[in-house]
């Protein structure tokens, strides 16, 4: 049973946290923190969070367990900030979609006290965000990554570990080198394609023509456009090393095929398409997996 848990950034993720903890029985105060008042206070509404805290001093002073869940370029600050303000027994976890830069800026901040900082990754989301849209079911049956630290203690990634599937998560383990690499791939990138697609077509004087016109499809590919641009900012810029290799991989596919389309090369087409088809029908995805999906 955790007595309090700190919540900072009670949006659509950790206001989902908060409220799945609830409807399990497994915490009996939550204590939020962030920038709007107003989202705040939607949180005390759909009872996601019990009181409003100031400052992440106050919000995390007493937690058994702290959640960050803010856009990644914002934790750096955070973990300084709270880090003498820590019980002796808490345990931080975060909600960041990117780990090595997460872990790099809690052994700076935290200092010490980054022994007790267990990475995670929550691979939920949805269209609408802040506390709001928060609800207790986000994470039933989806995955949750935990990145540890070598200094971490076994119990205390069990501990954290628990957390999640107290959620209804199913939780996997992943070194912070393979999670960012795989997540440029699968995650960021197509982030990123969607956005320039969308900005790209936004930018035509007859842009609404062609949005008017969209069908399924533009739909479905440009869905994780309306995800919020200063959390993909930071995603972004956070694991560039990782995003510029699999753009550079994407760009070169992308130029092989627009060679084979002004060479009139139906075969190199029909090959591409054929294993990108088999291999798509062979992943069943679980659902709406949108990150966020901070």
């Amino acid at each position: 049973m955790i007595e309090r848990l700190a919540v900072l950034g009670v949006g659509l993720i950790g206001g989902s946290v908060a409220l799945a903890l609830k409807r399990a029985g497994r915490v009996g105060r939550v204590v939020g923190y962030g920038r709007g008042r107003a989202n705040l206070e939607a949180a005390l509404a759909v009872g996601a969070i019990d009181a409003i805290a100031d400052s992440p001093e106050a919000a995390v002073a007493g937690a058994d367990r702290v959640l960050l869940a803010m856009p990644v370029g914002a934790m750096a600050a955070t973990f300084a900030r709270i880090a003498p303000h820590l019980a002796a027994h808490a345990l931080v976890t975060d909600a960041g979609s990117t780990k090595q830069d997460v872990i790099a800026a809690a052994r700076a901040g935290l200092g010490p006290a980054s022994a007790r900082f267990v990475p995670a990754h929550p691979i939920a989301g949805a269209e609408r965000s802040g506390a709001a849209a928060a609800r207790a079911d986000l994470y039933g049956g989806r995955s949750v990554i935990l990145t540890p630290l070598a200094e971490n203690r076994p119990a205390d990634v069990e501990a954290v570990a628990d957390l999640w599937r107290a959620c209804g998560a199913q939780v996997v383990e992943m070194a912070a080198t393979e999670h960012d690499g795989v997540f440029a791939a699968v995650s960021h990138l197509p982030h990123l394609a969607a956005f320039a697609l969308v900005d790209e077509l936004a930018s035509r004087p007859q842009a609404q023509t062609y949005f008017r016109h969209a069908g399924s499809g533009f739909r479905d590919f440009t869905r994780i456009a309306a995800s919020s641009p200063e959390m993909w900012r930071d995603i972004a810029l956070a694991n560039r090393a990782a995003l510029v290799a699999e753009l550079d991989a994407y760009l070169s596919r992308l130029s092989a095929y627009r060679d084979a389309l002004a060479a009139g090369d139906a075969d190199t087409l029909m090959q591409s398409f054929t294993r990108a088809s088999q291999a798509r029908s062979r992943w069943q995805p679980n659902g709406s997996n949108l990150e966020n999906d901070p």
